[in-house]
C-alpha cells in the first residue's frame, strides 16, 4: 500500500549547479523538497519508487543505480538512483551500472534531490512514464505499483503548465494560471478523484509534463485515506512548480 508521496518538480534549473547565477531564485523550491523527502522517510517505506516524466528512450523501468548525468545542460555533474554523484568523468564511480540506459532528466533531478538528501532508507527504483499514457493507463500503473510491497513510497516528479507568461516555454495561455491553482489545490489536498479528471488534451496543450506522474499517484493512493500538505507553488520562469506531500 502506499505510506506516503511527494511531488516536486523536475526542473535541471532545481540542480545549483546547472542554475549558475539564478540559483537562489530556486532556493525556496529545493528547500521545500528536502522536507517533502523527509515526509517520505518519516513513513518508513519499504519501498521508494521515482516517477518522472520521460522521452520515447526514457520510458519504462530504471533500477537502483542507474546513472544519470546534466552533461546535456553544459554542466559535469553526474548521478546515479540510490548512489552518489560523481563529477569530472568519474562514470564508474564505486560500482556498475544497473542500466545500460541513462535516467531520462526527470529521474535525474530526482537522483540528485534524493542524493542532497543523503536518502538510504528504502531501496529505490525509477519510472519513466510518457506524457501521452492515457490516464486509465497511469492510474493502473500506479496500482500495480502498491502492490508490489507492503509500505511503498512514491516520488513524483513533474511540472505543471509551461505557459504562464509572454517568456514562458510554451508562451502565455490564459487557460494556464486556472490549470495550475486547480492541480495546485488538487495536490496540496491529496484530491485522488480530482487528480484523476485532469484534462489530459488541455494538459498536454499547455506542456505540463507532469500530468501522467500526478495520475500515477492516484492510481497508487485509492484507498489509502492518505492527506495532502501543499509545500510550495510558484512559476518563476513562466513553469508551474509544485512541492506536495501526502501521508
Amino acid at each position: 500500500m502506499l505510506v506516503a508521496a511527494a511531488v516536486c518538480p523536475c526542473p535541471p534549473l532545481l540542480v545549483p549547479d546547472v542554475a549558475a547565477g539564478a540559483a537562489p531564485e530556486l532556493a525556496a523550491a529545493r528547500a521545500a523538497c528536502t522536507d517533502a523527502l523527509g515526509v517520505l522517510a518519516a513513513a518508513r517505506p519499504d519501498r521508494l519508487v521515482v516517477v518522472g516524466p520521460a522521452e520515447q528512450n526514457g520510458r519504462g523501468p530504471h533500477p537502483e543505480g542507474t546513472r544519470g548525468s546534466f552533461r546535456g545542460f553544459g554542466v559535469d555533474l553526474d548521478v546515479r538512483l540510490g548512489g552518489n554523484g560523481h563529477r569530472n568523468g568519474d562514470r564508474d564511480g564505486d560500482g556498475d551500472a544497473a542500466s545500460e540506459r541513462e535516467l531520462p532528466p526527470s529521474l535525474a533531478v530526482a537522483a540528485w534531490l534524493l542524493e542532497r538528501t543523503g536518502w538510504s532508507d528504502a531501496p529505490i527504483e525509477g519510472l519513466g512514464v510518457g506524457e501521452p499514457l492515457e490516464a486509465e493507463r497511469c492510474i493502473q500503473t500506479g496500482r500495480d505499483i502498491v502492490a508490489s510491497a507492503d509500505r511503498v513510497a512514491l516520488l513524483v516528479m513533474g511540472d505543471a503548465s509551461a505557459c504562464r507568461t509572454l517568456k514562458a516555454p510554451g508562451y502565455l495561455d490564459e487557460r494556464a494560471a486556472p490549470f495550475d491553482a486547480e492541480v495546485a489545490r488538487a495536490l496540496g489536498a491529496a484530491d485522488v478523484a480530482a487528480i484523476k479528471g485532469l484534462d489530459t488534451e488541455l494538459a498536454y496543450e499547455l506542456k505540463a509534463s507532469g500530468r501522467s506522474s500526478w495520475q500515477v499517484l492516484a492510481g497508487a493512493a485509492e484507498g489509502a485515506g492518505l492527506g495532502g500538505a501543499l509545500l510550495y507553488e510558484d512559476a518563476p520562469y513562466g513553469v508551474g512548480y509544485v512541492v506536495a506531500t501526502w501521508s
